[in-house]
């Protein structure tokens, strides 16, 4: 690999082969936190020596074998007992002599490592917070600057987290394996809501002046795609996949030229990617040939595909979206997802419906001080030409979001409401 830039050329390289060099390193000394300490040792002695001597045709495989040999120094120096120094330390010996002539070998076997690094970092012994940033750290290749720019947090905040995330793996021994039996689902699911989590901070920022952060979603996409290649037979990571691809594809019509929200149904849909629109179907296609109930990963994609398949929005399937939001509930009942299938009943069978449904969710506790709620309850009064109200609700929304383009967008139909209903504007 040639650049006119070497340190650009090893950011890079470190991007994309970090995540396999610290699950590698992580598997060899079964403590994530060691790992990723070997691997920046690693990132240090390519600073130092490819400037000079260039890029090697290998960059992978040259990473790891300089964390192996910082593996074998670290247990040469380390206060074990002797008889498991020796064990540990001839077996990396021998990787170490062997190392240049089986290293396509060992990348083969990169894939399981990565697997096992995934449920790691998304052990549900760490707080989602935490989970969210280790995985982006140790996965996704981002550092703690990126991490903390991405979810607007103060770096050292990112940094304590990551740290003591580290530490708790450590302390509660954790191991570095893929589980098996009842535990498996489990520890799916967590990984599955990991990269979902980080996808719609992306799709939807919940803070800050961009409605959407397309970095995100591409770390994101790349996350469930790598996890859909080592998890093959697993419906629901293709189903997550295929959720992403299709919300995914509609990024560029999500905001206007100033970055201004447009909504679902006033969006170009001449602007959305089909390419990943084909990719979210086949996804979806492949959760389904796998066979069993549909999760509520692919029930959410399905409901995607309804959108994707329609050319125009006065063709979008609304009752077919109501019945996948009823199975939803059924396995996944919660209030958001009853304030979904709110929306789409008024859709399917009109506002006076929808609301019916949302007036029955204001007293939810949990939905208190989420602004979607008012922000329907305001869109479905306007569609019934109860406009005082709505701009009420539209005001209310306002108030508590976090997301400027949000608030803007809010308290401007706020104001279209207040105008059809004659009232003074402040």
């Amino acid at each position: 690999m040639t650049t006119s830039d070497p340190r650009r050329a090893i950011e890079a390289v470190w991007r994309i082969e970090s995540p396999r060099l610290i699950a590698g390193l992580a598997r060899i000394v079964r403590d994530v936190g060691v790992a990723e300490d070997l691997a920046q040792d690693a990132l240090v002695a390519a600073l130092q020596q490819w400037p000079e001597s260039g890029v090697p045709d290998n960059p992978g495989a040259w990473l790891m074998a300089i964390g192996k040999r910082r593996a074998f120094d670290h247990f040469r120096r380390a206060s074990m007992a002797e008889r498991k120094h020796e064990e540990l330390g001839r077996g990396l010996q021998v990787e170490q002599e062997t190392a240049v002539p089986d290293l396509e070998d060992a990348i083969d076997g990169f894939g399981d490592d990565l697997l096992r690094l995934m449920f790691v970092a998304c052990h549900p012994v760490l707080s989602t917070e935490a989970r969210v940033a280790l995985t982006l750290r140790l996965l996704g290749g981002l550092t703690t600057e990126e991490i903390a720019r991405a979810f607007l947090v103060p770096e050292p905040t990112v940094a304590q987290r990551i740290v003591r995330a580290k530490r708790t793996l450590s302390e509660a021994h954790v191991p570095f394996e893929v589980p098996e039996g009842g535990d498996r689902a489990a520890r799916l699911s967590s990984v599955l809501e990991v990269i979902y989590l980080v996808f719609n901070e992306g799709y939807s920022a919940t803070a800050g002046e961009d409605w959407v952060r397309p970095a995100l979603c591409e770390d994101a996409l790349r996350l469930g795609r790598v996890l859909a290649g080592l998890a093959p037979d697993e419906p629901e990571v293709h189903g997550l996949v295929a959720l992403m691809e299709l919300q995914a594809s509609r990024l560029r019509a999500r905001t206007g030229r100033a970055g201004e929200p447009i909504l679902l149904l006033d969006q170009d849909r001449a602007r959305w990617d089909h390419l990943l629109i084909r990719r979210g179907l086949a996804a979806l296609d492949r959760a389904e040939e796998l066979g069993g109930a549909m999760g509520p990963y692919s029930l959410q994609a399905a409901i995607a595909a309804c959108h994707a398949r329609a050319g125009r929005a006065e063709e979008t399937d609304w009752f077919r979206i109501v019945a996948l939001y009823d199975a939803l509930a059924e396995i996944a009942r919660s209030p958001v997802v009853e304030l979904n299938r709110a929306v789409a009943v008024g859709m399917a069978f009109g506002p006076a419906a929808g609301l019916e449904l949302v007036d029955a969710l204001v007293s939810e506790a949990s939905l208190a001080g989420y602004h979607l709620l008012p922000s329907v309850r305001g869109d479905l009064l306007a569609k019934l030409g109860r406009y005082e109200e709505a701009e009420r609700e539209f005001a209310r929304a306002a108030s508590l979001t976090r997301n400027e383009r949000e608030r803007t967008l809010l308290l401007e139909r706020a104001a279209s409401c207040a105008r059809e209903s004659g009232q003074p504007q402040p």
